[in-house]
């Protein structure tokens, strides 16, 4: 469904503004009326297809959630009601763009949309598996031991990424800095050195080549950042595709070391999802449809889909996850016993606190080797160019021929 900015006036005369999820613009304003607004102001949310292309980080982060959460659950457990709660929050929050929603969701709720349904027209900030945990501890009237519950998810979510984070901190950080010398010996060094070569003198294949980038990077250079520009967002439209999120999937997973440590993550990710969900008190169907996406793979949301379809036809849901051969067979036993005995949720805990225990050693452990590989990669690199450089020199100086 669409969303809509609105602006309006509530009960006291005061304006506010936000946005609401609806079919179309008059369901819209019937929902803002039941709610005790008058609508003055209403736009439709037209998304551009090019947004993914230019979103390159969400404007509230996880760790910024979690305190959220706990605040939140804190506050609710000591009586204080949640529109003030929220309101609270929202003044206390030092990012303004979540101030900013945390405000317009507190009037929501103060004007009688549910707390869930308020979540729900902030995608971005809240995903769909806050939002259905939410709308579950309101259903049951456990909406703190939910919050709870969703603190212990974040915090090990953020664990995870962390984990993550650190091996790939330092490959990313030598091979762009190996990349900002490469370019500068290029430009700035190689034109310094042909001025050496004596006129006539017949340069070897290697250092044509190297001279020939070099004058073509000074030469063009603007057609070299058009060409990076066009690349990475080519490459970042097609991995938003459908197709290109499999490929991408599939590729990534196949990786050397890295692919390992990327599976194991997903696992732990989908496993700690879905007992969370289960835990809370969410349908098993509706908890796969929330944790398949979740995870961040598409192989694990197909093979969410296909459990969701096998269960309502009265299968187990380790059967299509063992025919994927995406999960080890260990996470498929636990699973299946967790179904057999009726503590499916506990197990998957288990499965996925083992393999976040896997993925923070082996990410030390990737770094540790990473580390003398790269600079060996790039001293080749650096010691190619420097030799494509002298050779002409040694050759003059020798008196030898190429």
């Amino acid at each position: 469904m669409p969303f809509y900015n609105y602006e309006a006036f509530d009960k006291s005369g005061a304006v506010v503004n936000g946005k609401v999820e609806a079919d179309n613009e008059d369901s819209a304003v019937s929902r803002l009326k039941g709610m005790g607004y008058l609508v003055t102001e209403l736009e439709e949310i037209k998304e551009s297809p090019f947004k993914n292309l230019f979103q390159f980080k969400q404007s509230v982060k996880t760790g910024e959630l979690l305190l959220f959460n706990r605040q939140l659950g804190a506050m609710l457990q000591a009586g204080i009601p949640v529109t003030r709660a929220l309101f609270a929050l929202s003044s206390q929050s030092e990012n303004p763009q979540f101030s900013k929603v945390l405000g317009e969701v507190a009037r929501n709720v103060e004007s009688g949309m549910s707390f869930s349904d308020a979540l729900k027209n902030y995608p971005d900030v809240f995903p769909k598996i806050y939002v259905d945990m939410i709308r579950a501890g309101e259903v049951g009237g456990m909406l703190d031991e939910m919050l709870d519950r969703l603190a212990t998810q974040l915090e090990q979510e953020k664990k995870l990424k962390d984990s993550l984070k650190s091996a790939t901190f330092y490959p990313a950080v030598v091979l762009g800095f190996a990349f900002v010398l490469i370019v500068a010996i290029l430009v700035f060094l190689i034109p310094v050195f042909e001025g050496f070569y004596p006129e006539g003198t017949e340069l070897p294949i290697v250092t044509k080549i190297v001279t020939f980038l070099s004058q073509s990077i000074r030469t063009y250079w603007y057609l070299y950042i058009i060409a990076l520009g066009a690349m990475f967002f080519a490459t970042r439209a097609f991995v938003n595709s459908e197709s290109g999120k499999n490929t991408w999937d599939r590729f990534k997973f196949s990786l050397p070391a890295i692919g390992i440590l990327l599976r194991k993550a997903t696992i732990a990710r989908f496993c700690r999802t879905l007992s969370t969900l289960l835990a809370g008190g969410i349908p098993v169907l509706q908890a796969l449809d929330a944790a398949g996406p979740a995870s961040g793979s598409s192989q694990i949301k197909d093979v969410a889909n296909r459990a969701s379809e096998q269960i309502q036809q009265g299968q187990s849901i380790a059967e299509p996850l063992e025919q994927s051969e995406f999960f080890p067979p260990m996470v498929v036993d636990m699973i299946r016993i967790g179904e057999e005995s009726g503590q499916l949720s506990d197990l998957l805990t288990r499965v996925s606190e083992f393999y976040e225990d896997e993925v923070a050693t082996m990410s030390k452990g990737l770094a540790a080797t990473l580390e003398p590989l790269l600079l060996i990669g790039i001293g080749l690199v650096i010691g190619a160019l420097v030799l494509a450089i002298y050779l002409p020199i040694f050759s003059v100086v020798t008196g030898g021929g190429f």
